[in-house]
């Protein structure tokens, strides 16, 4: 089938998936009023590969030259395939303008390089290779949207920190069938989830490399309609306001849940690790996943730090204060953040190499240092525009004011030097949902913790990072004669 339709997309969530939210099961996510525009806007997203001024941009062609395929599922064969992949990543982040964090060219990437680097499956067991390339396939053909869940819920934060899960409830294997395996537990935290094709569970990287850790080890993806699955959603952002008076909320919640899973079974041609601490430990960075992850992650990340730059520019411009020394300086910190997420991006695209499995793979350090960066950046921007923005972003009449009974004092008190009124507070109705609203600080936190707690993607930078040379450039200045 190759590249798929949103009405396609749109479709396929309506399988019977067990869903729960505001404390009821949801009938069809695609007409729930808290879910549906997330849906519509993943669907309008799938449709830009369609369009055929961005067809070159957006996809690629098979090898018989028959279908087309999303770029994201490209295997990257030298450096120029890495830089095409990146600007179909950010074409996709500019739409969202950053704000839909888990596309699905997130997974997208993961998964093809885990096909790539199908022998480090193969060596848990040989069947799992197989499994891989075969669901790579699966994904790069139907065009499928998939959400990712990676943490165990906490019972204790002690035995979390010690890799120790809690059998009570921690995702893991209750029994072994010829067909597959049957798994109990929970897993959070699952972005997308509910508006998603599949799921794909993976370890999350901390298991203690122990036999009683050995049922809690195992990758799988199963679809979404599978019997014995849940999703629990936290309160939806979209509280059925108009694109005026809610132009991000009303357009990208994605929404997130815990999945629960009741005995659900698992086939063996759907499992891909399994019995293995140590290497599903191993899995992100053996394979290289992480890296391409990263490199889709800093492309949002510059697409959202360029949408900051821009909404702080049209607020000041707007009130005429774009001219004070002070308000320059202060866009001019965000304009670092941005143009900083803009040379690490070049440089990984610029410095790509080729790994042991055959891929070409951005280099690391430039996104792992704006992964651990932007999660310390966006708060600031985001405090930037409450700075700038003060109390404009809650002196904001609504969509329905302009046509009411009070439309001439709206249209009189609301004007700027350099905006008429209805423009005016639509600007700062944006400045609003991006700063001080509820889809806004959702924001704000999903961004520190996009890749976990940051003291821990920190403290794996350091024991990355190459520091023996510049050490010995200190002992050599210390023995220079």
């Amino acid at each position: 089938m190759g590249i798929r339709t949103g009405n396609a997309y749109l479709e396929g969530l309506r399988d019977g998936r067990n869903v729960w939210l505001h404390g009821e099961r949801v009938k069809d996510v695609t007409s729930c009023p808290a879910l549906r525009r997330g849906a519509e806007s993943i669907a309008q997203l799938l449709d830009r590969q369609h369009a055929a001024a961005l067809r070159d941009l957006l996809t690629y062609a098979a090898d018989d030259g028959e279908e087309r395929f999303g770029m994201s599922f490209l295997r990257p064969r030298c450096r120029e395939d890495v830089a095409r992949r990146g600007a179909a990543m950010y074409d996709w982040a500019k739409w969202s303008n950053g704000m839909l964090g888990r596309t699905p060219d997130y997974l997208n990437v993961s998964f093809t390089a885990f096909a790539g680097a199908a022998e480090f499956f193969a060596r848990n067991r040989p069947e799992f290779g197989d499994n891989i390339r075969r669901y790579y396939e699966k994904m790069r053909h139907d065009d499928l949207v998939l959400t990712h869940t990676l943490v165990n819920p906490q019972v204790s934060r002690q035995l979390t920190a010690d890799g120790t899960p809690s059998e009570d409830v921690a995702l893991h294997v209750v029994k072994e069938t010829d067909a597959g395996i049957i798994v109990q537990g929970a897993r959070l935290l699952a972005t997308l989830g509910p508006l998603s094709d599949e799921i794909a569970v993976f370890p999350s990287t901390v298991l203690k490399a122990a036999p009683a850790s050995r049922p809690y080890a195992l990758a799988f993806a199963v679809a979404n309609h599978t019997p014995g699955m849940k999703y629990l959603c936290r309160d939806s952002y979209d509280a059925g306001k108009s694109h005026f008076d809610a132009p991000l909320s009303s357009r990208f919640e994605e929404m997130d849940a815990v999945v629960v899973f009741d005995q659900v079974f698992v086939p063996w041609e759907r499992v891909f690790l399994y019995d293995d601490p140590a290497r599903c430990n191993e899995a992100y960075g053996a394979t290289n996943a992480v890296v391409h992850m990263m490199h889709q992650v800093v492309c949002k990340n510059l697409a959202k730090a360029e949408f900051i730059v821009g909404l702080l520019c049209a607020m000041t411009h707007a009130s005429d204060r774009h001219h004070d020394i002070h308000v320059q300086g202060m866009i001019a910190e965000a304009m670092w953040i941005a143009e900083s997420m803009r040379a690490f991006l070049r440089v990984s695209e610029v410095d790509a190499e080729e790994d042991v499995w055959g891929t070409f793979t951005p280099q690391r350090r430039p996104l792992d240092t704006a992964r651990n960066l932007f999660p310390r950046m966006y708060p600031r921007l985001v405090e930037l525009v409450q700075l700038l923005g003060s109390s404009s972003l809650m002196a904001t009449p609504c969509e329905a004011d302009f046509s009411g009974e009070i439309a001439a004092d709206v249209q009189r008190y609301f004007h700027l030097a350099n905006l008429n009124p209805r423009d005016r507070v639509a600007l700062f109705r944006l400045a609003q949902d991006v700063a001080a609203s509820g889809f806004g600080n959702r924001q704000v936190l999903y961004e520190r913790f996009f890749f976990g707690p940051p003291e821990r993607t920190a403290a794996a930078y350091f024991g990355l990072y190459d520091k023996e040379p510049l050490i010995e450039r200190v002992r050599e200045l210390l023995t220079r004669l």
